[in-house]
């Protein structure tokens, strides 16, 4: 029973040896705890004071190498629950709630966190005439932060109905990036001709018949006779 209590207090000693700093729960259970780096690490409870009109309130959840991680809760000053929020990597990214103080749901919001390790997404490119239409998949680059993506919804705190909703795409309303034609988020336009040329008569070539590219063959045999007197040659076509 001696060795296992040593044991025990050896264990204890040695967890709590790795932490520069912590606190105790009533329970005696360990949070905010900083790591020997600095780095805020597991479950931490966050109080912040009313200030210059702001109201104040507790918040939990956990921290990861000193970024927040997964649901967030936070409470009022008297205890009510005013916001369940999701996080990645320190960002804002998933569906986020927020609540009256009695208790009703304000609205949901949706985000999307970009990870700095990987900042790039992809997005599809379909026909102008034909959204249901893939032309292609393009990879582009995006800054490493949350982003409003999804659906937000507002609600009648009165009857819970849904009152609005807002659809947004990469902190764009869906609606003006259909109406900017926005590059890297819109469906591109493949009617338009790549150097802007006009017809004799002044009008855009939208109707302009896409070139076929030529067999190897082909360009081989032309660049063998370039400058040659040209040779007429049967293609098998008959008629004038």
């Amino acid at each position: 029973m001696r060795y296992l209590l040593i044991a025990t207090l050896l264990i204890s000693f040695t967890s709590k040896a790795q932490w520069k700093s912590y606190s105790f729960t009533p329970r005696r259970d360990t949070i905010n705890r900083i790591d020997m780096k600095g780095l805020k690490q597991g479950p931490w409870v966050i109080h912040v004071d009313a200030l210059r009109g702001e109201d104040g309130y507790d918040e939990q959840g956990i921290f990861v190498d000193d970024k927040k991680e997964g649901v967030w809760k936070r409470f009022s000053l008297e205890g009510d629950m005013i916001a369940v929020e999701s996080y990645y990597l320190g960002m804002k990214s998933g569906k986020c709630q927020y609540f009256l103080h009695t208790g009703e749901l304000l609205r949901e919001e949706t985000w999307r966190a970009i990870d700095p390790k990987n900042p790039y997404d992809t997005i599809n490119v379909t026909d102008v005439n034909d959204p249901s239409k893939i032309l292609e998949r393009k990879i582009i680059k995006i800054e490493p932060t949350s982003y409003k993506h999804g659906t937000w919804t507002y609600y009648n705190t009165n009857t819970g109905a849904i009152e609005s909703t807002e659809e947004w795409v990469m902190n764009k309303r869906k609606e003006d990036v259909a109406a900017t034609n926005d590059n890297d988020l819109a469906p591109i336009d493949v009617t338009k001709t790549g150097n802007g040329s006009k017809t004799n008569s002044g009008t855009a070539q939208t109707d302009e018949k896409k070139q076929v590219a030529k067999p190897k063959e082909v360009l081989d045999f032309e660049k063998k006779n370039s400058g040659k007197k040209k040779i007429k040659v049967r293609d098998g076509s008959t008629g004038g």
